[in-house]
């Protein structure tokens, strides 16, 4: 009786709830928390109850929560304009900064794991959470079996084919795709970082 009274528990923001899956009382929004984690405010909706999620996906009827596609940021010209070596990028804001990634031909891994490329320290994200494939002639995003799913352009999507200035939404991250040059071509080397970097803000 108390295993199953503890699944149903709902955790209030600022409590410790162990580490594991939760999802928003009233949207059905997904967090994964750490151990030390404290349950977070819904970012989806605001609501300060979370449930543990159930091991058998309880999520399916959960609220669709992409928002749709946002306003394009002003900051997102000013990093165009920064970049002076041709190929794909992520270009996304966190922690303040604008931060852009050149993409290499083959996978990039987007998640909570420390083993991805674009690396989210944040309960919103799942460990593995999206894939960027790039290759000659086009580059698309993939769900990686998230909890709250990957949005292109505001549609939840399995997967999708990019195409310049595409908003990809993790967690609650929006990544902007561009391509710089006329045409797809893969950014190689140090000088595709270096250029990436000076366009930190």
């Amino acid at each position: 009786m108390d295993r199953w009274a503890t699944k149903s528990q709902a955790f209030r923001p600022g409590t410790l709830a162990g580490a594991g899956s939760f999802r928003c009382d009233v949207c059905g929004f997904a967090v994964a928390l750490h151990e030390l984690d404290e349950i977070p405010a819904c970012p989806h909706c605001g609501n300060g109850r979370f449930k543990r999620s159930s091991i058998f996906g309880d999520h399916a009827d959960a609220e669709p929560w992409g928002g749709g596609r946002t306003e394009r940021p002003d900051w997102l010209d000013e990093v165009r304009d920064a970049l002076a070596t041709d190929g794909d990028y992520l270009a996304y804001r966190a922690d303040d900064r604008v931060h852009v990634v050149p993409l290499q031909e083959g996978w990039t891994r987007i998640g909570r794991s420390m083993a991805a490329h674009v690396h989210f320290d944040d309960p919103t994200i799942s460990r593995r959470h999206a894939l960027v494939h790039c290759e000659e002639g086009g580059s698309r995003v993939l769900d990686d079996r998230s909890l709250n799913g990957v949005f292109v352009n505001g549609e939840r999507i399995e997967w999708h084919s990019l195409e310049d200035g595409d908003e990809i939404l993790v967690g609650r991250f929006r990544l902007y795709f561009m391509t710089v040059g006329g045409t797809q071509k893969r950014a190689h080397g140090t000088q595709a970082g270096a250029r990436a970097e000076s366009a930190v803000r």
